[in-house]
């Protein structure tokens, strides 16, 4: 059969694949998007519960991990956060800034959806939902691709732009990996990233309990720390501060939590102690964090009884295990629950302005199949649309 010529094959319809296929369609290039999914931007539709944190008005280089964080900078100048904000507004998109800088839509996550695949429509992108390429590899004036509809494409240009491996129910897989490697481009070790953090069984007897509390609290490892919620669940921990911990956490190490930031615990308890000792220990404490977790921690600190008999080296151990409490976790929750992937392409292969690789003309890896992962709160998207965006403008 003879290959369909077309300019430009994106693997993916997700954040990165359409925003560079509507810039790569407006430029006049013949742009054909594949994906194996039956609809097109089912991360987008889900995110934010369903509205979208699509991205964030502090986005920059600084908030991003990899080999080479700095990499992700020259694609995040040239198509910024306030560039997505205006085609937002010019689609009639409501939104709203919900907390530290991350903006949703007022409605629906399925807003930017349709914003993206109507853009592509006008760009004249031709879209191939439930088709896999099952084949993909170089030839002389550029690559040919096998379907798994039998077609067969010939395009100057290949975009990788299937993302990563994270939530693999809604059909997330390593491919954009595998098929980097054959192209001979390296990948970093992958893991789970913005995930929740699990314990190992004695604790989660301690722990089980609190399962459905929620606290402010600042998390640290090492010299990283992140003061937003935290959760306790019936597997260990979750929240936002404890997926942003996720990406700098690896097994055997240990993090603190501070779940009363800003409180001087001793103090408070010493001065209730000198106001009403006839007062228990842990309704004292649970003017401080709330009660559960004040009879939890006064319980797995053996610290019971009323104010006036508990002496100064006890209330000590309080403020130890509210605000320097340092523990283990023994894994996480995995892909199947991880927001995004951490690794990937290796951008010492690729080039930042265009997001090409250097060694094989005409294939570009955009979006999360990069070893660039944002933070939590609309920094992962804003990669997309930024890496998306610079391949868009050559491919």
């Amino acid at each position: 059969m003879k290959p369909e010529d077309i300019d430009v094959l994106i693997v993916g319809a997700g954040a990165a694949g359409m925003m560079c296929a509507i810039e790569a369609g407006r430029r006049g290039r013949s742009v054909r998007v594949v994906d194996h999914a039956r609809a097109p931007g089912e991360k987008i539709r889900i995110s934010g519960g369903g509205r979208c944190n699509f991205t964030n008005l502090g986005a920059g280089p600084a908030n991003f991990l990899g080999e080479n964080p700095r990499f992700a900078t020259s694609a995040l100048k040239r198509y910024t956060q306030h560039d997505f904000i205006k085609r937002v507004d010019r689609a009639g998109i409501a939104w709203h800034e919900k907390t530290l800088g991350q903006l949703f839509c007022d409605d629906s996550a399925k807003q930017i959806v349709r914003m993206l695949t109507d853009d592509m429509r006008e760009a004249g992108v031709v879209l191939s939902l439930g088709t896999a390429v099952e084949r993909a590899e170089r030839v002389a004036d550029g690559f040919d691709a096998r379907l798994s509809d039998g077609s067969a494409l010939r395009a100057s240009s290949l975009v990788l732009a299937t993302g990563g491996k994270s939530i693999p129910k809604m059909g997330a897989t390593g491919w954009a990996y595998d098929t980097a490697r054959a192209f001979g481009l390296r990948v970093t070790e992958t893991r789970p990233a913005l995930v929740p953090l699990t314990f190992e069984p004695g604790l989660l007897d301690t722990l089980s309990p609190l399962a459905g509390l929620s606290v402010e609290a600042v998390v640290s490892h090492e010299t990283t720390r992140f003061a937003e919620g935290l959760l306790f669940t019936h597997r260990g921990l979750s929240g936002p501060s404890i997926l942003q911990i996720s990406s700098y956490w690896r097994e055997g190490d240990a993090i603190t939590v501070r779940l009363a930031p800003g409180e001087d615990v001793h103090a408070r308890l010493k001065a209730a102690k000198e106001e009403n000792g006839k007062q228990m220990v842990h309704t004292a404490l649970g003017h401080i964090v709330p009660r559960r977790l004040a009879e939890s921690l006064c319980e797995r600190e053996a610290v019971r009884g009323k104010l006036a008999e508990v002496g100064d080296r006890a209330l000590r151990r309080l403020d130890a295990a509210v605000n320097a409490w340092t523990v283990k976790p023994v894994g996480s929750e995995g892909y199947r629950t991880a927001e995004v992937t951490l690794g990937g392409v290796a951008t010492d292969d690729l080039d930042q302005q265009i997001m090409a690789a250097k060694s094989v003309p005409g294939l570009y890896v955009i979006g999360e199949a990069v070893d660039v992962t944002g933070w939590l709160g609309g920094y992962n998207f804003q990669w997309a649309w930024s890496s998306g965006w610079a391949a868009g403008q050559v491919c």
